[in-house]
């Protein structure tokens, strides 16, 4: 998968839910025309209207499948370069959805699509009803699915929000936005839904896979109250503050935490920086030039062995959360985990 950002302008890609949606149009069309449109071409939500090039094409008796490579862009997903299919036949009761092999079924409340339902959302089934309507098209099954999709789900959030057996079919505009914070965040806020639905009354947002293990094994807590926080601070404290639970609890390193504690919501290095002059504020036993000379938090921390400053970070981290939180009934608190995954300050 790719994670580091191409230099220079980058290129949109389009999201699993157009892809399953040209692919829907090609193989219905070649149920009621005998030929495959290819390219195929669907509106968006917004009105773009792109072709897709078919990767694949059969038919059957009463049914016809059309493959689609999705290409995400310069966007790191791991459904880049995969191939979504559509089968469809004809006939029976309404428009019905199926989940085919790697796409996955939910299984948890608190998700737009109800357990037992194939993981396909909302508005790619609207854009899959509208291509059928187009063609005169009232009733049909439709089943979505994608090679090698449950070993793809299993390097996305799926697990965690119960989605079983593969990935999801996503998309509200059918735009994937490179390197997407809103992205990332609306997983933050469907793992806040999910726990909810489950009763959770404890959840976790944690800066990265050291910190999530040390709080997790603090706490005992299930994977489902694990909310991949990334740097996304401010995502899941305001989306709380809405949708509250009982109590979270915010784990990163000493720099992340350090940032938070300044007030900052978005803890990426390429938005937020550590202020060494507040560092030097906050630990004044220090000599100051040498704080204000380190190149980073750690050493700072470094210099302040047998002192508390890891603590007094996580405790100016935790009235950050609390002015975010407002009058949230959520309790709060925050953990500062070493680079060797050991907890070295907790506020509460």
């Amino acid at each position: 998968m790719r994670s580091e950002k191409p230099e220079g302008e980058l290129r949109r890609g389009w999201t699993t839910g157009a892809c399953a949606t040209a692919a829907v149009k090609a193989a219905f069309a070649a149920l009621r025309t005998g030929e495959f449109p290819d390219p195929v071409s669907i509106t968006l939500p917004k009105g773009e209207t792109p072709a897709f090039p078919l990767a694949l094409e059969e038919r059957g008796d009463g049914w016809a499948r059309a493959g689609i490579i999705k290409d995400a862009g310069d966007d790191p997903d791991v459904t880049h370069g995969c191939m979504v299919l559509a089968t469809v036949r004809e006939g029976g009761e309404g428009i019905r959805f199926k989940a085919g092999p790697g796409v996955g079924t939910v299984t948890k409340a608190g998700l737009p699509v109800a357990p037992g339902e194939a993981a396909i959302n909302p508005v790619p089934r609207q854009m899959m009803r509208e291509v059928i309507a187009e063609m005169g098209g009232t009733a049909a099954e439709i089943e979505i699915s994608i090679p090698n999709g449950a070993e793809l789900a299993a390097k996305t959030w799926n697990p965690r929000l119960g989605i079983v057996g593969g990935l999801s079919i996503l998309g509200t505009t059918g735009i994937v936005h490179p390197f997407s914070c809103a992205a990332w965040i609306a997983s933050i806020h469907r793992g806040v839904d999910v726990a909810r639905a489950m009763g959770l009354s404890h959840v976790a947002g944690c800066t990265g896979s050291t910190s999530e293990d040390a709080v997790r094994a603090l706490y005992g807590l299930p994977l489902e109250a694990m909310l991949d926080m990334g740097d996304f601070a401010g995502g899941l404290l305001k989306y709380l503050r809405s949708h509250p639970v009982g109590r979270v609890t915010i784990g990163g390193g000493f720099g992340k935490i350090s940032k938070l504690g300044q007030g900052a919501l978005d803890l990426h290095s390429g938005r937020s920086q550590v202020d060494m002059q507040w560092l030097a504020d906050l630990c004044p036993e220090l000599p100051r030039e040498p704080v204000l000379a380190a190149n980073t938090a750690q050493e700072v921390l470094e210099m302040a062995q047998g002192m508390d400053l890891a603590q007094r970070v996580a405790e100016a981290g935790l009235r950050t959360v609390r002015e975010v939180l407002r009058d949230a009934p959520v309790m709060a608190d925050v953990i500062v985990v070493s680079r060797r995954g050991e907890i070295i300050a907790h506020a509460r």
